[in-house]
């Protein structure tokens, strides 16, 4: 009799496995390794998808070929994604450069090919805005990695500083905003009005611990104590306007590493390591 109904028991097991769905390849897609990763030197193609797959949140360079089709298909593999735009300053290889050119100013330290530009002039503000912002949303993105709103740090005045201002409250209302440093500004904006809702909803700061030693070279080393201390403080107050930070650095070192990850799992932050300035 036991016999029987150990028989008749693995009959009823097998007959119910029978009706359990398959698991589709797919159902992890939404489990990722890391949360967050910056590949602006990134070009469009297999290999592009492949690297980007263990990452929740990516950050890339639409202008480099990237398609509506493409970012459909990284959405649709769970990924959040924000394209980099630059504000605060023009590449000589942009499309678009000869166009904006005359509203440049100085030229970019340790970045020989491109240039601050004038962020008060209306039509940079209009180009922005109406043109290259809506060109790069429309692709699908979740929103936009803003650079160079430190143009506001080197030329310290309100025309600048409205100008900004104006870009970044044009560019919240089509989509989400990664400010990328920018701590001159949007701490005294914060200061200035209690809030950073208007403006962004995350800041990603550079070399908290780690620091550029040769920008061609890509040769990296840790940032003096008293630089990591400021930057620290601003996250801090990023922290407290409920706004998301990331951290992006720049290492060879798995000690710095460690210390990297270790503060940023203590705060809540996210982070991004590379061996490689050019973020490829």
């Amino acid at each position: 009799m036991r016999i029987a109904k150990r028989v008749l028991a693995l009959v009823l097991i097998f007959c119910l496995l029978l009706f359990i769905p398959p698991i589709k390849a797919d159902a992890k897609r939404n489990s990722f390794t890391y949360d967050y990763g910056v590949f602006l030197s990134v070009n469009a193609g297999k290999s592009a998808m492949k690297k980007f797959a263990p990452y929740e949140t990516i950050v890339i360079d639409v202008q480099n070929g990237f398609s509506k089709s493409d970012i459909k298909k990284l959405k649709k593999q769970g990924h959040k994604i924000y394209s980099y735009i630059n504000v605060g300053a023009i590449e000589n290889y942009r499309d678009y450069y000869k166009s904006y050119a005359a509203l440049t100013l100085d030229v970019y330290e340790n970045w020989p090919d491109e240039k601050w530009v004038d962020v008060s002039s209306k039509k940079w503000q209009d180009f922005i805005l109406k043109k290259l912002s809506t060109r790069i949303i429309n692709t699908g993105v979740d929103g936009f990695f803003v650079d160079n709103i430190d143009v506001y740090y080197h030329y310290h005045n309100k025309k600048i500083y409205s100008g900004v201002e104006t870009i970044l409250k044009g560019l919240k209302k089509k989509g989400k905003v990664i400010v990328n440093g920018g701590d001159t500004f949007v701490s005294e904006y914060y200061k200035k009005n209690g809030s950073l809702n208007k403006i962004l909803d995350a800041v990603n700061q550079e070399t908290v611990f780690s620091r550029i030693i040769d920008y061609d070279k890509d040769r990296f080393g840790k940032n003096t104590s008293s630089e990591t201390k400021y930057f620290k403080k601003y996250l801090s107050t990023v922290n407290r306007a409920n706004k998301t930070c990331y951290l992006l650095e720049y290492t060879k070192s798995k000690t710095l590493g460690k210390e990297i990850k270790k503060y940023c799992k203590k705060k809540g932050y996210k982070y991004y390591i590379s061996k490689k300035l050019d973020l490829s």
